[in-house]
């Protein structure tokens, strides 16, 4: 087998430039552990699993940078969990973001996106002007379910 002279960055890195934004080692970082995370993450997951790289840690204020520019980006989608921790995770580049129905382990907390598209929503009084709505289901998600079996 051939060896890859490829980073192992090299991906991220990419996707980073397509941006037209500056790569940098928190950026690479902090988009890489999104990839890995099976379940949305909030700041203190990602702290603890940066902290255990062996890297030098990243700051809690430039982690909040990163993260806000990911989503500003368009790499990742933020949303507050039942506790109203917001939680990351990476964004599908090859769909648009849409509303959409997201389901909430009331036992690990994780946050799941759902295909299913949210209900219209209602009639307004008169005067108010719909700007957004969220639907959350909760229950246990297959993990948990399995854990407590």
């Amino acid at each position: 087998m051939i060896a890859s002279s490829k980073s192992p960055h090299e991906d991220v890195e990419r996707v980073i430039r397509a941006t037209g934004a500056k790569v940098t080692s928190a950026r690479i970082r902090v988009l890489r552990l999104l990839q890995s995370a099976p379940i949305p993450l909030g700041h203190g997951d990602m702290e603890a699993s940066l902290s255990k790289e062996g890297l030098p840690g990243i700051d809690r204020v430039t982690l909040y940078r990163v993260l806000d520019w990911l989503v500003e980006s368009g790499l990742a989608h933020k949303a507050a969990d039942t506790s109203g921790v917001f939680r990351f995770s990476l964004a599908d580049r090859n769909r648009e973001h849409v509303q959409h129905v997201h389901f909430r382990c009331t036992q690990c907390g994780g946050v799941f996106c759902l295909d299913a598209p949210p209900p219209p929503p209602p009639d307004l009084p008169r005067g108010f002007r719909f700007a957004s709505m969220e639907l959350d289901i909760r229950g246990e998600c297959p993990r948990c379910v399995s854990t407590r079996s």
